[in-house]
């Protein structure tokens, strides 16, 4: 691993910011590349931790990107080229994703690999759920993901790369509990401005 993140970072380096947009995207559409933003992320950070938001930014506007195109491609190709996709777990993913939405998008995008994420893409594609909400889930689980791995770039260094490979399951459960905590709050302040609408 740490070779790749080397050999990567040579290749991409000179590119900076630019270089997490076009692996971001990637990574998210067409050539699966597990850990290799969140990796160059780290990298980039600890040799300049003032550039940490805009490393974020980023990785984050790339994945989003990538995400956006499988998720047009899905609307045209159909439950077909979905199922394909999700294999035996289709049915599962469609309905986790047709029930919850934003959460059935935000959480599988924080997911560690060999967790699928695509197949979760597809189906808010296939089954039309509302753009606004898909890239706001997007945006808050790549964007939580990538802010804290860069935080933990800023205060431990190359540490924090050990930390992210030996705690996965620990560092994702950190980022669910954010994304569900938001989620409760923004649909709590939701029922409240429906239930005190204001009056001409």
């Amino acid at each position: 691993m740490k070779r790749l993140r080397l050999w990567l970072l040579a290749l991409v380096g000179p590119l900076g910011g630019l270089s997490l947009f076009v692996i971001g995207f990637f990574d998210s559409s067409i050539v699966p590349l597990p850990f290799v933003p969140d990796l160059l992320l780290v990298q980039f950070t600890i040799h300049h931790p003032r550039l940490m938001p805009y490393y974020v930014l980023m990785a984050t506007l790339g994945s989003l990107a990538g995400c956006f195109w499988l998720y047009f491609l899905a609307k045209k190709g159909g439950e077909a080229m979905f199922r394909r996709s999700a294999g035996g777990r289709a049915d599962r993913v469609r309905g986790w994703v047709q029930r919850y939405k934003f959460l059935g998008v935000a959480v599988p995008s924080i997911l560690p690999p060999p967790l699928p994420f695509k197949p979760f893409v597809l189906a808010a594609g296939v089954f039309q759920i509302p753009m606004d909400t898909f890239a706001l889930a997007l945006v808050i689980g790549r964007g939580l993901r990538y802010s804290l791995e860069g935080i933990l770039a800023i205060y431990f260094g190359e540490q924090a790369i050990h930390y992210l490979q030996q705690n996965k399951p620990q560092f994702t459960l950190i980022v669910i509990s954010a994304i569900v905590l938001i989620y409760v709050f923004w649909c709590l302040l939701s029922r409240k401005s429906r239930a005190n609408p204001q009056r001409d």
